[in-house]
């Protein structure tokens, strides 16, 4: 494949806030190469961390959780926000305890990707091995979770399912652990 030129960047004209509730969305106008402009709203967000955890007994660990976009309980990877100035492992070694009551034996960064074409969230993969229960879960005051458990090859099944909002941080993780080997 090569670079035809033909792809350019668009040049950023203004910006302005036009939400700034529990999440932020701004306006962003644009000059695009043709020469006409054009606005796009943008989810303002910071970085995010999911944590694919295993116990040492080889058990995923997932929350059962309302989830307000979907409007329906889910069965979710542990993570959330990567708090300013907190490095992304200290960030899901946080949330994995938080959340489950679990803490890690190893934490690994296994991926990074954007939520979407138009949000700044970046979008991190941890895997956490050699998980063991050390205190009950001190979930955030808005969240309301029942922790469970599955065997991989069910995680691996539900991560399949499409009933999962990280399902593809979850299957970076299961590649990472080995479970999917993806073919060239």
């Amino acid at each position: 494949m090569t670079d035809s030129g033909a792809v350019q960047r668009w040049d950023l004209l203004g910006e302005r806030v036009v939400l700034d509730g529990f999440r932020r969305v701004l306006s962003r106008r644009y000059r695009m190469p043709s020469g006409t402009e054009s606005d796009w709203e943008i989810l303002d967000g910071g970085r995010t961390v999911a944590v694919e955890a295993v116990t040492e007994e080889g058990r995923v660990l997932l929350v059962r959780q309302f989830r307000p976009g979907p409007g329906r309980i889910l069965l979710e990877i542990p993570g959330g926000y990567v708090e300013q100035g907190e490095s992304v492992e200290d960030a899901a070694a946080r949330e994995l305890l938080e959340e489950t009551g679990f803490k890690a034996g190893s934490l690994e960064v296994v991926g990074k990707s954007w939520l979407s074409a138009t949000a700044t969230n970046e979008r991190y993969a941890v895997v956490a091995r050699d998980c063991r229960w050390v205190a009950e879960p001190t979930p955030d005051v808005d969240e309301f979770i029942e922790l469970v458990e599955l065997s991989m090859s069910d995680f691996l099944q539900h991560a399949l399912s499409g009933q999962l909002t990280d399902a593809d941080i979850a299957l970076r993780a299961l590649v990472a652990l080995n479970v999917l080997n993806p073919t060239p």
